[in-house]
């Protein structure tokens, strides 16, 4: 039987570039370059170089594996969906690369194969890389197990390498790309996101990606190293900007605007970042940076209700330690909640200066500042404390009342229309500062607070806003 196995298996690869190949018993389908016919179903497991050809729409059947140390170079222009009822994923495993390297008028796009999109189509994009993480698995520190039923008895779901994890490590390139109706729930609490990333390093290239209506969170990052610029979010489910497990990378020029009926019950937030689930002491900490980011939720109007499971523009909790300057937080039920009700308490990182928000604006937002004590090991701070670092001398942030005093174009159009750039009066036009020692590498100083300048257009016509 194995003999004739292997007879029909190769005679497969000439006619169709797939293989099969046993792994724990089971079989499993390697996807090849060989052939002389262009096979446009992606399946298995990707363990040799291939590029992805800008004339062809590639399909995802269920999760595929990029592993091996094997290059996914994607053509700029190229469509990729995934296969209806398959949960079709594409993983870029450990020490494998993707080189998506698109242009702004030949964007590449991953989406569904329906006729009708919506939310949940397939599972998403995954990058698994070799930097630090605070995670660990099976009784190994500094090794996660990336979230949503991907990882198998090879460990191909595993991101970090312990007291191997490189910082500098290299999973390719994310340039203009569009990742629409991607994620899905394996379990409560264990998703798959639009762009999921578990220890990526900083050698990593992320810049003008956008995630178009996930049905989980837009942008997770688990651990790593990696800088993001030019990152968009539109009318995800859940958070759009998610940090956990040590994840200590900086960000530059984001956006992210929400659908005012959609949320997530498990409540919705702008950013939503931890340490990691139990709010331990554990290294590498939580520590990302994020500048010029415009975070827009759900209510054009403080009398707007929308979903009821709308929460936070920011739900910073379980001793993270994120720092946020130079931006716009815009029409949610609560600007800011400090968490301090879980492990180490949240508030120590202001107090110690690891934790930092400066020269931002908080504006139409319900209840602009908000605190939960905790209750094994209470500090003493309240809410007023919250409010009183905000608005402390030197520190440059803005409050104000109404989503209209910060003065941006059309911020809450949903479709073409849209436009986050500040126009003439605007409190974001000024008032930014790169001073701070967090900011002196990476980021690009600019004059404006928020994610756009007058009459930008970074985040036009490679984008969907409808």
């Amino acid at each position: 039987m194995k003999k004739l196995f292997i007879a029909t298996a190769f005679l497969g690869l000439i006619s169709t570039g797939c293989r099969k190949i046993e792994v724990d018993g089971t079989t499993t389908t390697v996807s090849s370059i060989t052939g002389t016919t262009e096979n446009t179903i992606l399946e298995g497991r990707i363990i040799e170089n291939r590029t992805l050809k800008a004339q062809y729409t590639y399909k995802l059947r269920g999760l595929v594996y990029v592993t091996n140390g094997a290059v996914l170079t994607i053509e700029p222009g190229t469509k990729i969906v995934g296969e209806t009822g398959k949960n079709g994923g594409l993983i870029i495993c450990r020490s494998a690369k993707i080189i998506a390297d698109g242009t702004a008028d030949k964007p590449i796009v991953f989406t569904s194969e329906s006729a009708t999109p919506a939310p949940g189509d397939w599972a998403g994009l995954v990058l698994l890389g070799n930097a630090p993480t605070n995670s660990s698995f099976n009784g190994q520190a500094g090794i996660g197990e990336i979230e949503g039923g991907i990882n198998n008895s090879d460990g191909l779901g595993l991101y970090g390498l312990g007291t191997s994890s490189n910082p500098a490590d290299n999973s390719g390139i994310l340039r203009y790309v569009r990742i629409e109706y991607a994620g899905y729930a394996f379990l409560p609490d264990k998703e798959i996101n639009g762009l999921t990333m578990g220890g990526v390093g900083n050698r990593t290239i992320i810049d003008y990606v956008q995630v178009y209506k996930a049905n989980d969170d837009s942008f997770e990052w688990f651990g790593g190293t990696v800088n993001c610029s030019h990152i968009i979010a539109y009318k995800g489910l859940d958070d759009d900007f998610d940090c956990d497990n040590g994840y200590s990378g900086k960000v530059q020029f984001g956006i992210s605007l929400r659908d005012s009926s959609v949320a997530d019950i498990s409540g919705s937030n702008g950013f939503e970042v931890d340490n990691d689930a139990g709010g331990s002491t554990l290294t590498p900490q939580t520590g990302a940076i994020f500048s010029n980011m415009t975070v827009i939720g759900p209510r054009a109007a403080l009398t707007n209700a929308g979903n009821t499971n709308f929460k936070r523009g920011m739900h910073l909790r379980r001793n993270s330690s994120i720092s946020i300057f130079n931006s716009i937080i815009m029409g949610w039920p609560v600007g800011w909640l400090l968490d301090a009700s879980t492990g180490r308490p949240t508030d120590l990182n202001v107090t110690g200066g690891s934790m930092v928000l400066s020269n931002n604006i908080m504006t139409g937002n319900n209840t602009p500042f908000s605190y939960t004590a905790s209750a094994s090991a209470p500090t003493g701070w309240a809410t007023a404390d919250v409010t009183n670092y905000y608005n402390r001398a030197g520190g440059g942030n803005t409050l104000l009342t109404n989503t209209t005093d910060a003065g941006l174009g059309a911020p809450f159009k949903y479709d073409n229309t849209v436009d986050f750039n500040p126009a003439a009066g605007s409190p974001a036009l000024g008032g930014s500062g790169f001073t701070d020692a967090k900011l002196t590498t990476v980021f690009t100083p600019v004059s404006y607070r928020g994610a756009t300048a007058p009459g930008d257009t970074w985040w036009k016509g490679w984008t969907k806003f409808n």
